[in-house]
């Protein structure tokens, strides 16, 4: 119904011009016959709106047909869709379909190059960082089981070396497979503590030689989640928890139930966020205040957890008071 008014609106001038040469020859024959132009004047003031009537919906079929073939067009610029097209359009048209044709080809095999260099990419970083496991696997099966043979001093650095590796190898991973056009999620029951345990002990060499106190105040709680992305939240909270740490470090883990939805509480006590720098902390390579010379951060790591969070269709929140800890809740739907 828009369509036929647009038409409507189009043309009506045409319309405008057929009454005009209806009421010219209407004074002709009333002057002529007055007789015969009260007969016939409604016969041709009928035959001309029958006629524009008419011919409006030849027009506005035409129309509605040329579109759903350049809808065509445009989605597939195949050269079949593209002869179909200039078979309804004029001349002149024609020349510009063509053009556009040429165009959207070009972009068409661009973009396609640019699917397969960026899948080579993600399949070469993925590749990269499950090869580098092997070495920190082995890494890892030395410390433990040669840790007579080393110093504890040597020991302890070797640990610190090893989850840093770690560390940046999961981020590389997870940031690749953010960016991917293609997701491997898995969503399922998830026990808290049996992720939480598998988290703490992989940054456990970092978490004792700062002497972290941790306080867990799980029970048996299960949330329907992605199990890795949760893994991988949890894991970059603690290392943000580690790197920000203070004198006597605390980290509180606990959830609140609520109708709508459950939330998971990860807080610590460490230097905390500045006030004019807590709404920028998921922001890509933002770093804040909070870090010294010491401190090599990145700022990717809390901004891969918002993204995360994103993909899972969960929501985030973080609080924090300089100087006296930092908090993030994780927002999981009933």
């Amino acid at each position: 119904m828009k369509q036929l008014w647009y038409t409507i609106e189009r043309y009506y001038p045409c319309l405008l011009l057929l009454l005009g040469v209806d009421f010219f020859w209407a004074v002709i024959l009333w002057l002529s016959d007055i007789q015969a132009f009260q007969t016939l004047i409604g016969l041709v003031v009928l035959t001309s709106i029958l006629l524009f009537s008419a011919i409006l919906f030849v027009l506005n079929k035409k129309e509605n047909t040329r579109k759903e073939l350049f809808r065509d067009f445009l989605s597939d610029s195949t050269i079949c869709n593209e002869e179909r097209l200039l078979s309804a359009v004029s001349q002149k048209e024609g020349e510009s379909i063509r053009f556009l044709a040429s165009v959207l080809r070009e972009y068409k095999n661009e973009s396609n190059n640019m699917a397969d260099a960026l899948r080579d990419y993600e399949e070469y970083v993925e590749g990269w960082a499950h090869e580098a496991k092997t070495p920190l696997s082995l890494l890892t099966m030395l410390l433990d089981n040669r840790s007579n043979e080393i110093s504890p001093s040597l020991q302890a650095k070797l640990d610190y070396v090893r989850s840093q590796l770690q560390e940046d190898v999961t981020q590389m991973l997870y940031y690749a497979r953010l960016k991917s056009s293609t997701k491997d999620y898995r969503f399922e029951d998830v026990y808290l503590n049996d992720c939480l345990e598998e988290v703490l002990e992989d940054y456990a060499p970092l978490l004792e030689e700062k002497q972290f106190v941790i306080i867990n105040k799980l029970q048996s709680e299960t949330v329907y989640t992605d199990r890795r992305g949760l893994q991988f939240m949890l894991g970059q909270i603690v290392s943000n928890a580690i790197k920000y740490s203070s004198d006597s470090p605390m980290l509180t883990i606990s959830m609140i139930h609520s109708e709508t939805e459950d939330v998971l509480s990860v807080e610590d006590n460490g230097i905390g966020v500045k006030k004019y720098d807590l709404p920028y902390i998921f922001q890509k390579g933002f770093t804040g205040d909070s870090t010294d010379s010491k401190k090599k951060a990145t700022g990717m790591g809390l901004y891969l957890v918002k993204k995360m969070t994103d993909d899972l269709n969960l929501r985030l929140e973080a609080a924090s008071q300089w100087g006296k800890g930092f908090k993030i809740a994780i927002f999981f739907p009933n």
